[in-house]
């Protein structure tokens, strides 16, 4: 199946290539891949990560208060979201930065129904500063935002790994890639696939998820148009 409109989560560790800060080749990479995805016809929603800048849990780790690092988090979030919109326009898509925390000068307050005529007007959302409140991963924001902005799936994109498999391929060379797993064999299994938060919501509402790799390039297209890359996590089987 194809999807209409889905909401596409990225690590932030994407935006730096691997190192702290952004790289701007990797985020021109993503940026035509996302370009390809609203040119084919299909609205998009995206939630970044910041950890290419800050981690609120190792900061705090370190002795900062975890409060006041999840909010640094949170901005590094906005520097990640501003580096791909900027992106984007070179390509000619249309594009808003939607934030949980005010900042007017950058970027629009967060409001679903605006996001969502957005969408339908085929701009692509980009959704920054987390979920404006410390303790929450963007795991659960993604998920969050993909159900109130009603996408129809979670395409979690993974550098390094090409979907869900039953133990740490880097760890276990037994370990099996799992074309499709329900969220209670999921949870009864021990998986790692998200958050734990953000995978309860998932299930609870029933949102299905394709977690795949970055790599080779085009694997968003792909995915979108219903090729079956990656690993589907549903509610039945």
């Amino acid at each position: 199946m194809s999807y209409k409109r889905v909401l596409l989560k990225l690590s932030g560790e994407v935006f730096g290539g691997g190192e702290v800060g952004v790289d701007p080749d990797v985020v021109q990479k993503v940026a035509r891949e996302i370009a390809a995805v609203v040119e084919a016809g299909t609205q998009i929603a995206i939630v970044t990560g910041g950890g290419n800048f800050f981690r609120g849990a190792e900061l705090q780790q370190r002795g900062m208060d975890r409060v006041r690092a999840d909010y640094m988090g949170m901005l590094g979030i906005v520097m990640n979201c501003l580096a791909l919109q900027d992106f984007l326009e070179k390509e000619g898509i249309d594009t808003r930065v939607q934030t949980a925390i005010t900042m007017g000068q950058v970027a629009e307050p967060y409001i679903p129904r605006r996001a969502i005529r957005h969408m339908e007007k085929g701009r692509v959302v980009i959704f920054g500063a987390g979920m404006g409140m410390p303790f929450f991963s963007t795991d659960t924001v993604a998920v969050q935002r993909a159900l109130e902005s009603r996408c129809d799936v979670v395409l979690v994109a993974k550098s390094g790994v090409d979907g869900v498999y039953t133990a740490d391929p880097k760890k276990d060379p037994n370990a099996v890639k799992l074309d499709s797993v329900t969220y209670d064999e999921a949870i009864a299994q021990g998986l790692q696939i998200m958050d734990q938060t953000a995978f309860a919501l998932c299930g609870e509402n029933k949102l299905p998820m394709v977690v795949f790799g970055m790599q080779p390039e085009g694997n968003i297209l792909r995915v979108v148009q219903g090729e079956k890359i990656g690993t589907l996590v549903s509610a039945s089987a």
